[in-house]
This record gives structure tokens, sequence and C-alpha cells, in this order.
């Protein structure tokens, strides 16, 4: 099975080299918290052209995304929506940036 590690230091690295205007689109620092077995913390600069993951989180992110392994492993999967998901409080934006939150979905969609 998939965890959150797998998902942010590979695929989405795999994802931006494929498509870097997703990266353009995006154009801020966003930290990943995960929570339980399989999680850490991690920050995505997307302000970069390449080496857009590093381990830890970052002093000023433009937003916090917090979720856990699992959700987070079913979001990637298909298998929860991202907006249930958000609704039911399983998955956190800080601050609230619907717009930033939709760019992110593409990447990770």
């Amino acid at each position: 099975m998939a965890t959150a590690k797998d998902i942010i230091e590979t695929d989405i690295p795999a994802v931006l080299k494929e498509k870097p205007e997703l990266a353009k689109d995006i154009n801020a620092v966003i930290n990943f918290d995960i929570g339980g077995d399989g999680g850490g913390k991690w920050t995505l600069d997307a302000t970069k052209s390449e080496g857009w993951v590093t381990e830890g989180l970052h002093d000023a992110p433009k937003m916090v995304v917090t979720v856990s392994n699992d959700d987070f492993v079913k979001i990637r999967e298909k298998k929860l929506n991202a907006q249930m998901a958000a609704m039911q409080g399983k998955l956190k934006f800080k601050p609230m940036d619907m717009g930033l939150a939709m760019k992110l979905a593409k990447l990770l969609g």
C-alpha cells in the first residue's frame, strides 16, 4: 500500500517533471502535515523549477495541508473525494485558500 511519503516524495515530483506548468500555476510554498503511520512533514515549494519537495516544514508557507496518511492515500487513489474529506474535517487547509486548494487538487488528482 502506498503511503503519504511515496506520494509526496515520488509521485508529486514525477507529475511536476511531466507537467511543469502545474508548479507555475501553484507558484506557492505549501506544507504537508500528514498524521498516522506512514505520515510525516514535508514542504512543496512550487516556486522553484526543480527540487520541489523537501522533508520538514517551511517557516512561512502560503498554506498548510493537514490530513491523515490513510485519508491522503485514499484521496490520491480516488477512493475519497477531496471536497467531501474537507467538508468532513478530514482534510484541512490553513488558511483556506480555495483557489490554491483547487490548483493543488490538479496536482494530486
